[in-house]
């Protein structure tokens, strides 16, 4: 854990527009600085870094945030991970809070078991370059297309013929044989001695997602050999079913195309990227597991399918589409013409060709599955009507229900029958989901036998005025906290004759609207704006000045409240005001007038979210409720009047 005082030094020596200028050309644009945005495409900057205030913002896409906020995002770095970057970057050491003995000798050995992962890595890179390497291992590449600058790039090399050629050469490096063997670098035979488990084979290194070398793939180059492929086993440092070949290389280009092409092998990934399409990733020598979908989630929910069109290529489509909608995901799936991989593909065509190609030929998923069992269907009701029900059960792993409508939808236009009993299917699949997993849950045995990939739980029934009160609210909520982030320390200097007046003394912007929200007992609908503005009371109960109370929530571990308070306290954002006639001139008097405006207006809001509930239960109520209800939405019109008048809105 890094000390508090280390993480306050970082976080105050780090300066925004240096860290932001190592990976994107900045242009001063008075006291702040433009670019293009590194986090989407874009022709004209919106993106900006504001020193003066640590921050920087996208006003094309949103993103925002502090400098070490910049780096989560760009390198997709944990919060920890995302300050000793910047640690190293300005020279401040990190002297860890002390660790108990077992976390030092499992530290301690998973860095053992990197440092000859990475010792392999090399010794496989120089030994390409000779010999035998060069002889055989080369020349593979080359009639791969493969050039030297992706060769370096992704580490690729050979593992020579020699049965103790790697442990011969680690041991004289003083590497020991336990690391070798738990490594999965080296077999341990029946009479104690070690052995290669990689000999005579082209080397593919496998990243984890920060770029360290955890593991490899090695591929045969002989013919009669069954086993094409032989795989890094599961070690203390890599686990197969959590880990992507390439996704390392392709994390950065998902996140800003927000799109990842999911191929089937290894020199298909490699090739791609040699191409300059990037945002492509393979599963290591495994079908996909459900946490591998979970890791390509951080980046993107968008996924196009593209694996071999033979029988073991379809049905591997079908499995990867169930477990991409399980978490929520978008799966499209794209074939590639009789005979081609997207090895071969690439080889035959432009980077612009390999690109229309799929933006022409990509379907979605749920589509690209019913076209594929009605033809296996053909006239056969019964097997028609057995593939609607699959189809329908593919339709129950969404767990969005706005998804599952539009889908449900769309089958049943697909099959011409009733959206009603596709729906009914869908509705009971998804109650026999949550039992099974009821019952996982209860049962401890069943829960350790269950796989990885279980069934999403449908979200609890929220009240029907909670669905709708967010989207009615959040504007109110957004100008709130805007006034509270911008202008929290800010007194309000009421005249004598105004009802807010106190004798006593002014109260602040965030005192004011405090106290008008906390008398009611509100809190914001939004669970970010609520997150945002907890975490600056917080603060600002400590005595913090508003500038430092900013800084701290930039800085923050919550990146959701960061964003937030980024893009509310950044200088473009501009507060809902209705009406400047009056001309004001002064921030305090702009403040007394409008402060208490956007309370009343969130009031209003939350009224008329409670009446749209009032009158959606009318619908299904008795007489006698309807009458109960009517007296409820009566006196909310009249305090809805009275707020209005207080607007100007209405007259009295």
């Amino acid at each position: 854990m890094i000390p508090k005082e280390t993480v306050d030094q970082i976080l105050d020596t780090a300066r925004i527009e240096e860290v932001v200028g190592d990976f994107v050309t900045l242009k001063r644009r008075g006291s702040s600085y433009v670019a293009c945005c590194p986090f989407h495409n874009e022709k004209t900057p919106s993106f900006h870094v504001t020193p003066s205030k640590g921050i920087y913002k996208c006003f094309g896409c949103g993103k925002a945030g502090s400098a070490v906020g910049f780096v989560m995002e760009y390198e997709h770095m944990t919060y920890p991970e995302a300050l000793r970057y910047l640690a190293r970057k300005y020279n401040i050491e990190i002297k860890e809070e002390e660790e108990t003995a077992e976390q030092i000798a499992a530290r301690q050995r998973s860095e053992s078991l990197m440092a000859v992962s990475e010792f392999a890595r090399q010794y496989f890179c120089d030994q390409l370059k000779q010999g035998e390497g060069r002889a055989v291992g080369y020349q593979y590449y080359r009639s791969r297309h493969i050039e030297d600058a992706t060769l370096e790039q992704w580490s690729l090399g050979w593992a020579p013929s020699g049965k103790t050629a790697l442990v011969d050469a680690a041991r004289a490096a003083g590497y020991k044989d336990e690391y070798l063997v738990a490594a999965g670098l080296a077999i341990q035979q029946e009479d104690g001695t070690l052995i290669d488990k990689f000999r005579e084979r082209v080397m593919f290194p496998i990243h984890s997602v920060s770029g360290r070398v955890i593991a490899f793939s090695g591929r045969t180059l002989k013919a009669d050999n069954p086993a094409k492929y032989v795989n890094s086993p599961e070690t203390e440092i890599y686990i197969k079913s959590r880990n992507l070949l390439g996704i390392y290389f392709a994390k950065a280009e998902m996140a800003r195309q927000d799109r990842c092409i999911l191929v089937e092998g290894n020199v298909d990934v490699v090739m791609m990227h040699q191409m300059g399409i990037t945002n492509v990733v393979a599963s290591c020598g495994t079908s996909l597991t459900q946490e591998q979908v979970r890791l390509i989630k951080k980046f993107t929910e968008n996924v196009t399918i593209m694996y071999d069109g033979d029988k073991a290529g379809l049905h591997a489509a079908i499995r990867a589409i169930s477990l991409i909608l399980k978490e929520g995901m978008n799966p499209r799936v794209v074939f590639l013409p009789d005979g081609d991989d997207p090895d071969s593909f690439s080889r035959k065509h432009t980077l612009e060709e390999i690109q229309d190609y799929i933006r022409d030929h990509e379907q979605d998923g749920i589509a690209f599955k019913t076209d594929l069992m009605l033809e296996e269907a053909g006239e056969d009701p019964l097997k028609k009507a057995n593939m609607i029900n699959e189809i329908a059960d593919t339709v129950a792993d969404i767990p969005d229900a706005i998804k599952r409508q539009v889908y449900v939808d769309t089958v049943a236009r697909r099959f011409e029958i009733e959206s009603d009993i596709i729906q009914e299917r869908v509705r009971k699949t998804r109650e026999k989901m949550r039992q099974e997993e009821s019952r996982g849950r209860r049962d401890p045995e069943r829960r350790e036998e269950a796989p990885v990939a279980a069934a999403p739980r449908e979200p609890e029934p929220v009240p029907r005025a909670v669905q709708t009160e967010e989207g009615i609210l959040k504007p109110s909520e957004q100008e709130l906290l805007g006034f509270i982030l911008r202008y929290g320390r800010t007194p309000l200097q009421f005249e004598t004759d105004s009802e807010f007046y106190d004798p006593e003394g002014s109260q602040t912007v965030a005192d004011f609207i405090d106290a008008a929200l906390s008398g009611d007992d509100i809190k914001f609908s939004n669970k970010a704006y609520e997150a945002t503005y907890n975490a600056y009371f917080a603060l600002y109960d400590q005595g913090l000045d508003q500038d430092a109370i900013v800084l701290n929530l930039l800085n923050g571990e919550d990146r959701s409240v960061a964003a937030v308070a980024a893009d509310l306290s950044s200088e473009k954002y501009e507060l809902t005001v209705h009406n400047f006639s009056d001309a004001l001139t002064t921030t305090d008097s702009w403040l007394v007038t409008y402060v208490p405006r956007a309370i009343l207006v969130y009031h209003d809001k939350r009224i008329s979210a409670q009446q749209a509930d009032l009158k959606r239960q009318m619908t299904d109520a008795s007489p006698q409720q309807v009458l109960e209800l009517m007296g409820r939405l009566s006196r909310l019109n009249d305090i809805k009047k009275t707020i209005n008048i207080k607007l100007g809105r209405l007259k009295k």
